[in-house]
């Protein structure tokens, strides 16, 4: 009887040992299993971050790719039918047509990579669209401050600085020579021999029909040290035209001058001194900066003139600092007193510079 009950006692226990063996060896194997399945969710999460990071840096990327090549597109266009040239007007001793200028758009793109036309780059991208049109003329008016500077050319240089266009320079005794050439008639000849003996040089602004006519006389300029300004193609109210127009009229007349001349403009006098707020943002997407006036008188008309005597007098009485002649290459008057007026203006402490 002891003898049985200690074999099954011995039986007992064996299989307790047997049986915690076993529950130890199974709870190690949930622990392993566990730790494996927590170290693959681990893995997997960190895959799957790992995925939707590159993925969101990928998009990004792509985005603002898009938004870059967006930034950068030109305007172009087939190139509208040409017009015939018409005659300037001027609106010189008046004040501005349309009163105080309307403010430019509050902000556009400035860091984007300019686009290229032709071998100009451009400084800046515009929603051209998004731009005021409204035409304005421009005349420098009567007004001026204690300094001589006309109002006007002050009031639309803030207003319009930032598209490149100057309507007066800057507040020094340094005064700039500029010549409209719409057409010749001799006069301009004896213009470039004063501005030799004198040693000043200045700014030409040529349509194509003068550079037809007159190759030798802008060749001229150029070898003497002279600026040419384009002055459009064809001579129209560039408010008036489309983008894709706007932009055949100064590209037009740039490529053939440097086709036929090797030179690169990059002063631009919209015709009449007509613009908008989208034609300034136009030209100087296209390289150019709009030159205006700070002075100009009636003298486009060359059978009405008012005689040298009466002229001199009238344009030395206009010196102020940073001023912009505009003169019309056509007046006999001012070829007749471009040398005593250079003479005046440096015997008033003015010297002369050619604006680039």
């Amino acid at each position: 009887m002891t003898k049985h009950f200690l074999i099954c006692a011995g039986l007992a226990a064996m299989v307790a040992l047997t049986g915690c063996s076993a529950l130890n060896d199974g709870v190690s194997d949930i622990g392993s299993g566990v730790s494996d399945v927590t170290s693959d969710i681990s893995s997997g999460l960190s895959d799957v971050e790992s995925d939707i990071s590159s993925g969101l840096s990928d998009a990004q990327s792509d985005l603002d790719s898009g938004l870059s090549d967006d930034g950068n597109r030109g305007h172009s266009g087939k190139p509208a039918d040409s017009s015939e040239q018409r005659d300037e007007s001027n609106t010189a001793d008046s004040a501005p047509a349309s009163g105080a200028p309307s403010a430019p758009a509050a902000s556009g793109p400035e860091d984007s990579e300019p686009a290229s036309t032709a071998g100009v780059s451009a400084p800046a991208a515009y929603d051209l669209s998004a731009l005021d049109n409204t035409k304005q003329g421009w005349g420098q008016g009567v007004r001026v401050d204690e300094k001589n500077r006309p109002e006007a050319s002050l009031i639309y240089q803030e207003k319009y600085g930032k598209y490149d266009a100057v309507f007066i320079g800057e507040e020094s005794p340094v005064l700039y020579l500029t010549f409209d050439c719409g057409y010749e008639n001799g006069n301009t000849a004896p213009i470039l021999d004063t501005l030799k003996e004198k040693g000043v040089q200045a700014v030409f602004f040529v349509v194509s029909d003068y550079v037809d006519r007159q190759p030798e006389l802008v060749q001229r300029m150029i070898d003497e040290g002279h600026a040419i300004g384009n002055h459009s193609d064809k001579h129209p109210c560039m408010p008036e035209q489309t983008v894709e127009r706007c932009e055949q009229e100064i590209m037009t007349l740039h490529n053939r001058m440097i086709e036929e001349f090797g030179y690169t403009m990059n002063l631009f006098r919209p015709p009449a001194g007509e613009f908008s707020e989208r034609t300034l943002a136009q030209t100087q997407e296209l390289g150019y900066k709009s030159v205006f006036w700070s002075y100009a008188y009636a003298d486009w008309d060359p059978n009405n003139q008012m005689g040298p005597d009466k002229a001199l007098p009238k344009i030395t009485a206009a010196l102020h600092p940073g001023a912009i002649y505009l003169l019309h290459a056509v007046s006999p008057d001012n070829a007749a007193i471009l040398g005593d007026f250079i003479d005046a203006a440096r015997e008033q402490g003015y010297e002369f510079a050619l604006y680039s």
